[in-house]
């Protein structure tokens, strides 16, 4: 008996990390609020995974060229088999021979090895001490892109999981007015057998019930498509369900009358700090252009042995090896390029001044684009509250005229109509919430307020 336990303890120890395993990566569904759905889709965003990846290939582009101010080190081996020694002609007259004739000699030996090592350093370089504030910008640049998309990615998530809950509200709705007609259809049918009212009166109300199951299908469908599009923005696994565990709160939204003023920090938009970055780039090839005049100083060195054998025996420690060292420095002086220095500097200066013309629209456009922003929002929130008031409009004249009809003074025409406006009232409140959300998501995103 204790061994049976002994062994039911071990197999739980073992299965509990496959369950922790299968619980963190979704299986059987997770729970979701919108910060954690926007947290998962920072973590596997196919677009905000490569985002990250081109931020430390920056980062590895930077550090590749620090290497380049570094001391260069390299060694060489290098081994000869002259299996036919090199022929020299000498002077004949050197030896006694008519002058105009050659004697072929052979000088060296068969075998020959040299091994070595050398070293050059940067000590000064007007392109390298530019490269390197430009390797730094770009890493910098690569940051930004970075911060820009993850601002796409938490607008694309949050208007996706808005638009799954504004469905599955509808969905709510459209059930509870398929009960209410049901009911309706279920007791003027039963009138109807009683001899109460025509059979002009249940086949309206069925009509009526029926178009409101179509609908619902529709609405269904609807919820799986908005279900499938958020998993794709947040790179969750499509086949796995998903729990939503916000609620839709339109109380939540504030009355931009009441704010003086409503403004864009420029700073805090990805495009224009984009584009800050862009001016510096240009500023500094403006700079490496300028100092291309200057000279460049490099200082090397090496140290070589060579050995000559006839045979090979170079790991013979009797036979000598011959050193051979030098150290030097060249110092690069430009003179004349034909003017390409010149040119590349009217470029650069050109360059320069598109970046900044383009600053300068950008800045246009945001405030052009936070202006249109809040008068969105606005309309929304207007909309918004008038929507309210006619949901609960219809739904009062709804209520009357449901007791009209239970009373036998109304008609089957007068419920069907104030039921159609009340479903219509509903769902144009629903509309009006998930357009005041997209609104206030696309005002934040103007004034640079999502990081």
């Amino acid at each position: 008996m204790k061994l049976l336990k002994i062994k039911t303890i071990v197999i739980a120890l073992s299965v509990l990390p496959i369950l922790s395993f299968a619980q963190s990566t979704g299986t059987g569904g997770s729970e979701f609020t919108l910060q954690a759905a926007i947290d998962y889709a920072n973590k596997h965003n196919a677009n905000y995974l490569n985002a990250e990846i081109d931020m430390k290939l920056a980062d590895y582009r930077n550090k590749e060229f620090i290497g380049i101010g570094l001391p260069q080190i390299s060694g060489s081996v290098d081994l000869k088999d002259y299996f036919e020694i090199p022929t020299s002609l000498l002077p004949g007259q050197f030896f006694g021979a008519p002058a105009g004739t050659f004697i072929p000699v052979k000088f060296g030996t068969q075998w020959n090895a040299s091994a070595g090592i050398s070293v050059s350093q940067i000590i000064f370089s007007s392109d390298y001490l530019v490269g390197l504030q430009a390797a730094k910008e770009f890493k910098t640049l690569s940051e930004k892109s970075l911060t820009r998309t993850k601002i796409e990615t938490n607008v694309s998530v949050t208007k996706a999981y808005y638009n799954v809950l504004i469905n599955r509200e509808r969905l709510k709705t459209l059930t509870a007015n398929i009960d209410r007609i049901k009911k309706i259809y279920d007791d003027t049918k039963a009138l109807n057998q009683a001899g109460f009212v025509e059979k002009l009166d249940v086949d309206r109300i069925e009509l009526a019930y029926n178009n409101l199951l179509t609908e619902k299908e529709k609405v269904d469908r609807l919820i799986g498509l908005s279900e499938t599009m958020l998993k794709f923005q947040m790179g969750y696994v499509v086949s796995e369900p998903i729990t939503l565990t916000d609620e839709l709160k339109a109380e939540q939204f504030q009355d931009l009358a009441s704010i003086a003023d409503v403004k864009a920090n420029y700073t805090s938009r990805p495009e224009f700090s984009l584009l800050e970055s862009q001016r510096k780039i240009n500023e500094l090839d403006l700079k490496r252009y300028r100092y291309a005049y200057l000279p460049s100083l490099v200082a090397y060195g090496s140290y070589q042995r060579n050995a000559q054998r006839t045979k090979f025996d170079f790991f013979d420690s009797e036979q000598k090896w011959f050193p051979i060292g030098l150290i030097g420095a060249t110092l690069n002086v430009p003179i004349f390029s034909g003017g390409q220095k010149y040119y590349r500097i009217q470029q650069a200066k050109l360059n320069l001044v598109k970046t900044n013309n383009t600053m300068t629209y950008a800045k246009s456009a945001i405030d052009m684009e936070t202006s249109a922003a809040a008068i969105m929002y606005k309309n929304a929130y207007a909309s918004l509250q008038t929507q309210a008031k006619n949901k609960e409009l219809a739904k009062s004249i709804f209520e009357t005229t449901k007791k009209k009809y239970d009373a036998g003074v109304g008609s089957s025409l007068e419920i069907i109509t104030a039921e159609t406006a009340l479903k219509e009232a509903e769902t144009n409140y629903l509309s009006a919430v998930y357009d005041l959300i997209i609104a206030k998501t696309d005002l934040d995103k103007a004034q640079g307020n999502i990081k």
